[in-house]
């Protein structure tokens, strides 16, 4: 029996070892996290539910850089160039059925969401390119759409940049914001 209990000890224990020496191969916690936004906001937790719809309409993988103290735009993120809206790979846009954007009919598909900030407004800018790091194979041939949105204060700034979707009569807002500033791009339903 106590033979057993040895040999079971030892090999636990080697287990343990490899799995601590397995672990060290992992990769960092990345430092701007991956996000998701539905619309309906809370879609999977309707689901769960019963009471969502058969598909979402709208979902937004982005990522979630920080301010840590830095200011963003105008150094950060610089005014006038292309912007991924967020951090590591460009901001992905999945339309489950046609929307209007900014008035502008789009098509059920999968696309990518960049913008252009500036201080008095942001240009956003669908693209169809996917699965892309960043903006810097942004190729503006490929838009399908650019509006212009204006920019607003926040009261207080804002650590983690964020989207999020506030619902509306028509459909919703899309709100970006980081640091001191927040856009709102219409989405019709």
């Amino acid at each position: 029996m106590k033979k057993i209990k040895k040999t079971l000890a030892v090999a636990i224990g080697l287990m343990l070892m490899l799995f601590a020496g397995a672990q060290e191969n992992w990769p960092p916690l990345d430092n701007s996290p991956m996000d998701m936004i539905y619309l309906p906001v809370d879609y999977p937790i309707l689901k769960i539910r019963k009471s969502a719809p058969e598909t979402p309409v709208i979902k937004i993988i982005y990522s979630r850089p920080q301010k840590k103290k830095r200011t963003v735009f105008g150094e950060l993120v610089d005014y006038g160039s292309v912007w991924r809206l967020g951090a590591n790979e460009a901001t992905e846009l999945d339309l489950f059925k046609d929307v209007k954007i900014a008035n502008t009919k789009i098509r059920k598909g999968r696309y990518t969401l960049y913008a252009i900030p500036y201080k008095e407004k942001w240009t956003i800018i669908i693209n169809k390119e996917n699965d892309v790091w960043g903006a810097f194979a942004y190729d503006e041939k490929k838009d399908i759409l650019r509006t212009d949105v204006k920019t607003e204060k926040n009261a207080e700034p804002v650590e983690s940049f964020t989207m999020m979707f506030e619902k509306t009569g028509t459909g919703a807002n899309l709100l970006i914001t980081w640091e001191d500033v927040k856009v709102s791009l219409p989405v019709t339903l």
